[in-house]
C-alpha cells in the first residue's frame, strides 16, 4: 500500500493551523441553537457560512438543503432548519464513495448558565478552545476541511482518493425531526459505500478509540384511567382499581429479579456480544468509582452477568423516566385518583426491531392491567440501533488512520446513547463508521464546552490519512454489510 507521507501531512497541518483555528472560531461565533425559534436565522446563517467555506476548501458542490414540510418544492424554505450538502468527486472510476455526517446546530448556552466566558465568543487557553459547539459538533465537522487539503497536498492529487460527500445536519440537537425524511428524499444524491459519523468521542486523551455502534431508542407514555374523577378513598378505596397503584405495579414489573427486561419478546433478535468484544471492553482502563462520580450515583445496578460497560454499550435496557398521578400537593388528600401516567424508554441494540419492541410493550402493558383501568400508549419517533462488525475492512481503515495519527494502539468502544446514524444506514444501505476525537472532559451540552486543540489536529491528520487508506485497501461489495 502506498502511504500518504506522514511528514507531508503534518507539515501542511502545521502551516495552516492558525488559519484553520481562526475559521473555526468564526463559525463558533454563530449561535446556531436549533431549539430556540428566535435563532432559526442564526442556524441558517451557520449553514450558509459552512457551504461557502466548503466551496473555498475546494468542494465543487456545496449546497444548503431545506428540510421539513414543503421543502421538496423548488425555492421553498420548508418548515425545518437547513442542512448542508457537499461533494467532491475523485475522478477515479473505481474509487469508493464516502459520506461524512455531522451537525452544525448547537445546544442552548448563556453566560448566566455558569459559563466562565461568553459561550459564543471562542477563547483559547491552555491548549483548549472554549465555545459552544467547539466539540459538539462544529469542531469535529470542521477538521475534515483541513484534513482533505492535507491529503491533497501530501499526495499531489487534485481531488480526493474517494468520492467525498458531506451531509451536515441543522437539527440534531432538537432530535432530528426532519432528518429521516431528508435522507429518503435525497437518497440518490447521498448514495455511498460507507458513512463516516464525526459526532462522537474517544475514551480519553491517552487512549484513542473508535466507536463501533450506537444503541437505538424507543420511548412511550402510558396513560392510565380509572374513575371518571378523583373519588373518596374511604368510601371507595379497596373496592375499585387505583390508576396510581397500577402505574407503580407496571413500573415494578418492568424488570425481573436479575434486572432483565420482563417484557416478553423484548430480547428477540438481540445480537449478543462476542467473546472478543467482551475482551476488548475489559482492556479499557475503566475506573468504576470515578464513573459513579460522573454519574452522581451511589452504586451500580443492572442486568446480571454483564459488566457496567457492557450494560451501557451493548445491552438493551428499559427505564422509568417519570411516573406521576393523584395528589402531590402539601398535606394529605385522601383520594383514589382518576388517572396516572408513566414515561418509559427502551434502549435497543443490533438485531432488535423498533416496531416489534413497540408491539411487545403494548401487549405487555395490556396484560398487566386489571379490568376497570383504561389505558393509552403513545410512541413518538424512534431511533434504530447500528453496529459495524470489528472485522469490517472500512472500519479497519479508520483504525489504521487513527493509529498513524496518534502513534498508539486504537481500542474499541460503543455509544450507549442514540443518534440519527441508523437512518443513514437503513436508507442508504451503507455501513456506519465513527470517527471522533472529543473526550469526556469536553463538556458536551454543559457549561464551558471546549475542545483539546492537539486532539482536534489529530482528527485533521486522521482524516488526511483515511481517504487514501480506504481507496487503496477496500473494494465495496466484497464485504458483508
Amino acid at each position: 500500500m502506498t502511504k500518504t507521507p506522514d511528514s507531508a501531512v503534518r507539515a501542511h497541518i502545521d502551516q495552516h493551523r492558525a488559519a484553520f483555528l481562526d475559521d473555526l472560531a468564526a463559525w463558533l461565533r454563530i449561535p446556531s441553537v436549533s431549539a430556540d425559534p428566535a435563532r432559526a436565522g442564526e442556524v441558517r446563517r451557520s449553514a450558509e457560512w459552512l457551504a461557502e467555506r466548503l466551496r473555498a476548501t475546494g468542494f465543487p458542490v456545496a449546497e444548503v438543503w431545506e428540510t421539513g414540510a414543503g421543502a421538496e418544492e423548488p425555492g421553498a424554505a420548508g418548515g425545518g432548519l437547513p442542512a448542508v450538502y457537499a461533494e467532491w468527486p475523485s475522478g477515479d472510476p473505481d474509487a469508493p464513495t464516502v459520506l461524512v455526517y455531522g451537525h452544525h446546530d448547537v445546544q442552548p448556552a448563556a453566560r448566566e448558565d455558569g459559563w466562565a466566558t461568553d459561550p459564543f465568543e471562542p477563547v483559547v487557553a491552555d491548549g483548549r478552545m472554549y465555545a459552544r459547539g467547539a466539540a459538539d459538533d462544529k469542531g469535529q465537522v470542521f477538521f475534515h476541511t483541513l484534513g482533505v487539503r492535507a491529503h491533497l497536498a501530501a499526495t499531489g492529487r487534485t481531488a480526493p482518493a474517494v468520492n467525498l460527500k458531506l451531509l451536515i445536519e441543522g437539527e440534531e440537537e432538537s432530535g432530528s425531526p426532519n432528518f429521516a425524511d431528508l435522507v429518503r428524499r435525497r437518497a440518490d444524491r447521498l448514495a455511498c459505500d460507507a458513512v463516516i459519523v464525526s459526532d462522537t468521542g474517544m475514551w480519553a486523551e491517552d487512549t484513542p478509540t473508535v466507536c463501533t455502534g450506537m444503541r437505538g431508542l424507543a420511548d412511550c407514555q402510558v396513560d392510565l384511567y380509572g374513575p371518571d374523577q378523583d373519588i373518596h378513598s374511604g368510601s371507595f378505596g379497596g373496592a375499585v382499581p387505583n390508576p396510581a397503584t397500577e402505574a407503580a405495579r407496571l413500573a415494578a414489573a418492568l424488570h425481573d429479579a436479575d434486572r432483565r427486561v420482563a417484557v416478553p419478546g423484548f430480547y428477540d433478535g438481540v445480537v449478543e456480544l462476542t467473546d472478543r468484544e467482551r475482551e476488548l471492553f475489559a482492556e479499557l482502563p475503566f475506573d468504576e468509582e470515578r464513573w459513579l462520580g460522573t454519574a452522581r450515583s451511589h452504586g451500580v445496578l443492572g442486568e446480571a452477568g454483564y459488566t457496567t460497560l457492557e450494560r451501557i454499550w451493548a445491552r438493551p435496557t428499559a427505564e422509568v423516566n417519570g411516573i406521576w398521578g393523584g395528589y402531590t400537593g402539601p398535606g394529605g388528600k385522601t383520594v383514589v385518583p382518576s388517572s396516572a401516567h408513566l414515561k418509559l424508554s427502551f434502549r435497543l441494540v443490533a438485531g432488535q426491531e423498533v416496531e416489534k419492541v413497540r408491539e411487545a410493550v403494548r401487549a405487555w402493558v395490556a396484560a398487566q392491567l386489571p379490568d376497570g383501568i383504561r389505558h393509552e400508549i403513545t410512541f413518538p419517533g424512534a431511533t434504530r440501533p447500528c453496529l459495524t462488525p470489528l472485522d469490517h475492512p472500512a472500519l479497519q481503515s479508520v483504525v489504521r488512520s487513527m493509529g498513524r495519527s496518534f502513534g498508539k494502539e486504537v481500542r474499541f468502544t460503543r455509544e450507549g446513547g442514540s443518534g440519527p446514524a441508523a437512518d443513514l444506514q437503513d436508507v442508504l444501505g451503507a455501513p456506519v463508521l465513527f470517527l471522533g476525537i472529543s473526550v469526556p472532559s469536553d463538556g458536551w451540552h454543559s457549561v464551558n464546552e471546549k475542545v483539546e486543540l492537539d486532539l482536534l489536529l489529530k482528527g485533521v491528520e486522521t482524516s488526511a490519512y483515511l481517504w487514501g487508506d480506504l481507496a487503496e485497501t477496500w473494494t465495496p461489495g466484497e464485504d458483508a454489510r
